[in-house]
C-alpha cells in the first residue's frame, strides 16, 4: 500500500460548499499553502462565481473552476464529482463544508413533519459527496476526506436534538469510512466547530429568539475567542497535507473553549 501523501503543491482539491464561510476561507488558505488545482461547488451560481474570482486571484497559476449543484440530490452530486475529477485530473483532498439553513429550536416546538427534512438536509450531503469521491481516491491509493459537522454531535445541547442526531451521523459515518478506507491510503477526519463568527449561519442563529440566547451564551464560554473561518481553514490545510499522514478517524473541535468534548 502506498501511504505517501502528496505535497499540497501537487494536490487537487474539491470543496463542497466552497462559495462562502469556511469553505471559501479554506480554498484561499490552501492556495496560500501551494495548491493550484481547486474545484468549488455550491447551490448558488452567483456566490460560486464570486468565490471563484477570489480563488483565481489569490495566487499565480491557480487553475480553479466552479460547479453548481444541489447537494441533496445524490445523482447531481455523483455527476458534479465526475465533472470535477475530469477538470482536476485527480481528487487528492475532499472538503465538505455544506451548511444547510437551520436554527436551533426545542424539540416540542419542532413540527413533527420537519424532522425528516432536517435530518436529510443536514446529514445526507456529506455522505453523498464522500461516497462519490471514494472510487477516485481508491484508484489512486491516496486521499484526504475532511467533513465538517458540529459540536452538536458530541455535546447534548438544548434546541439541537435533531441537528445533533444529524451531526452524529456525519461523525460516525466519517470515522467508519476512515477504518474502511485506510487500506487504500485514504484518511478521513471530521471537524466539529460550535459557533463560527462572520458566517451566514452565525448571522442566522444570532438574529433573534431561542437560538440567539443559546449562542450568545455559548460565545461567552469561548474564552479563547469565538472561532473564525480562518481558524478552521488552518486546521483544514494541515489535514489536507503530508503533516497529517498518520492521522485518520479523528473528530476535532475548534470552538475557543465552548466545550471540551
Amino acid at each position: 500500500m502506498n501511504t505517501a501523501v502528496p505535497d499540497l503543491s501537487s494536490s487537487a482539491v474539491l470543496i463542497a460548499g466552497g462559495s462562502s464561510g469556511v469553505g471559501l476561507a479554506s480554498a484561499l488558505k490552501l492556495v496560500d499553502s501551494g495548491v493550484r488545482r481547486i474545484a468549488l461547488t455550491s447551490r448558488s451560481p452567483d456566490r460560486g462565481k464570486a468565490a471563484l474570482e477570489q480563488v483565481r486571484a489569490r495566487g499565480e497559476g491557480v487553475d480553479a473552476e466552479f460547479f453548481p449543484v444541489d447537494a441533496n440530490d445524490s445523482g447531481a452530486v455523483a455527476k458534479v464529482v465526475d465533472e470535477a475529477h475530469r477538470f482536476l485530473g485527480s481528487i487528492d483532498v475532499y472538503l465538505g463544508s455544506i451548511a444547510a439553513a437551520y436554527r436551533p429550536e426545542l424539540l416540542f416546538n419542532t413540527p413533527l413533519e420537519d424532522i425528516s427534512q432536517i435530518l436529510s438536509q443536514q446529514a445526507l450531503p456529506p455522505l453523498y459527496f464522500t461516497r462519490a469521491v471514494l472510487p477516485y481516491m481508491r484508484e489512486q491509493k491516496s486521499g484526504s476526506i475532511i467533513n465538517i459537522a458540529s459540536d452538536a454531535a458530541k455535546v447534548a445541547t438544548p434546541g439541537e436534538s435533531v441537528l445533533g442526531a444529524a451531526m452524529a451521523a456525519i461523525v460516525m459515518f466519517t470515522r467508519t469510512v476512515a477504518i474502511e478506507a485506510k487500506r487504500d491510503g485514504i484518511r478521513a477526519n471530521v471537524i466539529t466547530p460550535s459557533l463560527i463568527a462572520n458566517t451566514p449561519t452565525a448571522e442566522r442563529v444570532l438574529s433573534d429568539g431561542f437560538s440567539k440566547s443559546l449562542f450568545e451564551k455559548a460565545a461567552k464560554s469561548a474564552k479563547l475567542g469565538v472561532a473564525e473561518p480562518d481558524d478552521l481553514a488552518e486546521l483544514i490545510v494541515f489535514l489536507a497535507g503530508p503533516g497529517s499522514a498518520r492521522l485518520t478517524g479523528q473528530t476535532i473541535s475548534v470552538n475557543g473553549g465552548i466545550s471540551a468534548a
